[in-house]
């Protein structure tokens, strides 16, 4: 695996060098890119957009699919595997009738800001939920709320919001207590892993491009999702939302193997959630749709929910000036929380990434050839 591996040429130091070098690789590939303009700006005037690559025949019957920054701050992880691929010979082997779909920054704004919510303060991963409809609720958040994001991060008010989570984590156990902070909550705006009030401009824009690249119309479509901040570090851990029983979960484990985990049967370090991307992409595609989240490990959970407290505290009680000394702490805090930046951790990306990518390839020709 080692050979052909250039860390320093796929992975980058901040979002508008994420998005030149996919870009550049997917016009030496021979892409075509559409471009979905978001209407805000980054930390130093940048223009934002997700940009979408087709590379392939377009009446393709299979896709390959790749999204990258789902979580913002995210992507520099996602948007390394996909330059990696695209230089790395993964164009010329797609198959006979297969395309590839790469999906760059469907959260521009949370990347370039580091972030991992949208303009809107919303968790991409929680919109997904019909608005229609009364959203999911989550009593344990709306308990918690004020301790999960206290109004200072030091002092009597953050250590007596310390206690609060302390003493309800003890009485009702560590699995309520993660599905209470991070499940998904539409009720405080302000709060970590708050689903929303509506479709953010990531979901439509996603709907887009669904719309765009007829993916309903295919016979098969496989998305690769990428995540960090979950599991042993460095480990790729591809995390299925399809439930025991469907097509989808039977397809993953077959094409990925034993190492395929479900948060429902309480077999990936990810506890179950609502309003997943996943969902929207079922709904268009039902059981064409094979989809996991591969979720890279960086460090410990309560390191996480530090870094996630702090920038949301940052963004609603602070002062988030980009060259404020406590605003680069914050964000140096989370960027390394969800990208370790160290070449053991890219290098193990890289791999899984290569690896997961290679078996949903072989999948979708295998299965293509069953009679129908």
């Amino acid at each position: 695996m080692d050979h052909g591996m250039d860390l320093s040429a796929c992975f980058s130091a901040d979002y508008s060098e994420a998005r030149g070098r996919f870009t550049a690789a997917v016009d030496a590939a021979g892409g075509t890119i559409e471009t979905y303009r978001n209407p805000n700006r980054g930390p130093a005037g940048e223009a934002l957009a997700t940009d979408v690559a087709w590379i392939g025949p377009r009446d393709a019957r299979l896709v390959l699919a790749t999204v990258s920054a789902t979580h913002g701050v995210e992507g520099f992880c996602g948007s390394g595997a996909q330059v990696d691929w695209l230089t790395a010979g993964g164009p010329a082997r797609l198959a006979d009738g297969m395309a590839a779909l790469m999906i760059h920054a469907i959260n521009p704004h949370g990347f370039a800001w580091l972030r991992r919510v949208t303009e809107e303060g919303v968790d991409l991963n929680r919109n997904h939920v019909d608005f229609d409809r009364p959203v999911p609720e989550n009593p344990g958040y709306a308990e918690l709320a004020d301790a999960f994001v206290p109004r200072e991060i030091s002092g009597p008010v953050f250590d007596a919001a310390e206690a609060r989570l302390a003493a309800w984590r003890q009485e009702h156990g560590e699995h309520a207590f993660q599905v209470a902070r991070g499940g998904g909550q539409y009720t405080h705006r302000e709060g970590m892993f708050y689903g929303g009030s509506g479709p953010t401009w990531s979901r439509r824009t996603l709907e887009a491009v669904f719309d765009d690249f007829d993916l309903a119309g295919r016979d098969g479509v496989a998305v690769i999702d990428y995540h960090t901040g979950l599991g042993p570090f460095g480990y790729g851990e591809p995390i299925s939302g399809h439930e025991p029983g469907s097509v989808g979960l039977e397809r993953s484990v077959r094409w990925f193997g034993d190492s395929v985990t479900v948060p429902s049967l309480g077999t990936s370090s990810s506890v179950p959630k609502v309003g997943l991307s996943e969902q929207n992409w079922q709904r268009v595609l039902g059981d064409k749709l094979t989809y996991v989240a591969l979720e890279y490990g960086t460090y410990d959970m309560e390191a996480g929910r530090r870094a996630l407290r702090e920038d949301n505290w940052l963004h609603e009680y602070g002062k988030h000036d980009w060259d404020h000394s406590e605003t680069r702490r914050i964000k140096a805090q989370i960027r390394k929380q969800y990208y370790p930046d160290t070449d053991d951790w890219k290098e193990q990306v890289l791999f899984r990434s290569r690896q997961l990518l290679r078996q949903a390839r072989l999948g979708l020709v295998a299965d293509d050839a069953k009679p129908r």
